[in-house]
Order: C-alpha cells, then sequence, then structure tokens
C-alpha cells in the first residue's frame, strides 16, 4: 500500500516538475522575445503539446464573432492552408463552447456520427484534412473577455485522462 503511495506521489511531482519548466521555459521566451509574438506562441504551442501528449496544436485569436488561427505546431499542411482564413465555429465545436464561457471543452471522438452532424464545416475540415479525432480547446481570457484559445489536437480517439488532465492543470487559471 505505502509503494503504490509513493508511486502516486512520485508521478504527481514528476508532472508539477514538467509543468514548471514548460512555465519557465515559455517566460523565458516571453523575456527575450519583448517585440515579437511568433516564438512565445510557437514555445506555449510546444510545451502544451508535449505535456498533454497529443498530436499537434493551434492558437486562435478571437475578434467577437470568428477565430483566426496564429500559430501552428506539427498541424498537417493541408489543414493549415484551409485554416488561412478567420473560421466561425459552431456552438456545439470545442472553440465555439470555450466562446460561449465554457473553461474547456473536450471532444473525444470528432467522428461519432452524432457528433459530426451538429459540430460544423471546421469540425468537418478537422477530420478530412487535419486527421485527428479528439480535440480539447482552453480559452484563453483576460477578465471575462475571450481574446483566443489553444487547441490541443490527437489522431486517435479517446485520449488517456492522464493526459487531458495534466493539460488542464497546466492551463492558466480562468479569471
Amino acid at each position: 500500500m505505502i509503494a503504490i503511495e509513493n508511486v502516486r506521489l512520485f508521478t504527481e511531482l514528476r508532472e508539477s516538475l514538467e509543468q514548471q519548466t514548460a512555465t519557465a521555459e515559455v517566460l523565458q521566451v516571453i523575456n527575450s522575445s519583448p517585440e515579437d509574438l511568433t516564438p512565445v506562441f510557437d514555445a506555449m504551442l510546444d510545451k502544451a503539446t508535449r505535456l498533454s501528449e497529443a498530436a499537434f496544436g493551434i492558437l486562435w485569436t478571437y475578434d467577437g464573432e470568428r477565430f483566426q488561427a496564429v500559430a501552428f505546431h506539427r498541424v498537417p499542411p493541408a489543414y493549415v492552408e484551409f485554416l488561412k482564413e478567420p473560421q466561425l465555429a459552431s456552438p456545439v465545436a470545442p472553440l465555439g463552447r470555450v466562446a460561449r464561457g465554457e473553461a474547456f471543452a473536450h471532444v473525444p471522438d470528432l467522428a461519432a456520427d452524432e457528433y459530426q452532424e451538429r459540430a460544423g464545416f471546421l469540425v468537418r475540415q478537422g477530420l478530412s484534412l487535419g486527421g485527428f479525432r479528439t480535440v480539447l480547446a482552453v480559452p484563453m481570457r483576460k477578465d471575462a473577455l475571450l481574446l483566443g484559445a489553444i487547441t490541443i489536437i490527437g489522431g486517435k480517439s479517446n485520449p488517456s485522462r492522464t493526459s487531458r488532465s495534466r493539460c488542464c492543470r497546466a492551463s492558466p487559471r480562468r479569471r
């Protein structure tokens, strides 16, 4: 019993150190690039995808109506090309859900028939051009204002609960 508890504590400690290291690395990039946000966005996506063990990630800005993809990490080129234009997000899609105020939005299987029917064009293009099945969207807010979101994307459906919770714990708290 004590050995199991020690393993659990060691795992939590390791995950906490990974999160702290990722945060320190992003802050270091911010300090070294005060004028250019591209390296900051790249570092954020790299750390978020690494912490959550995701296939790729996208950083979006939000203008109150549409989302604009502004940074990509390991995203398939065909999907990057599609995302050059600002995107409307269906209210049931992960980005639409964070736009409505959810703390985060997770969809374990975008390919489920009942989900595809309601999710809209952006999600269908993600399935066909991006080849992904699962998405976690985490909003970026200042006070109550939605500035954008980070989507962490996996190729398989139903990612491990550990990866999902690790990513959500690493995300900034909503204010």
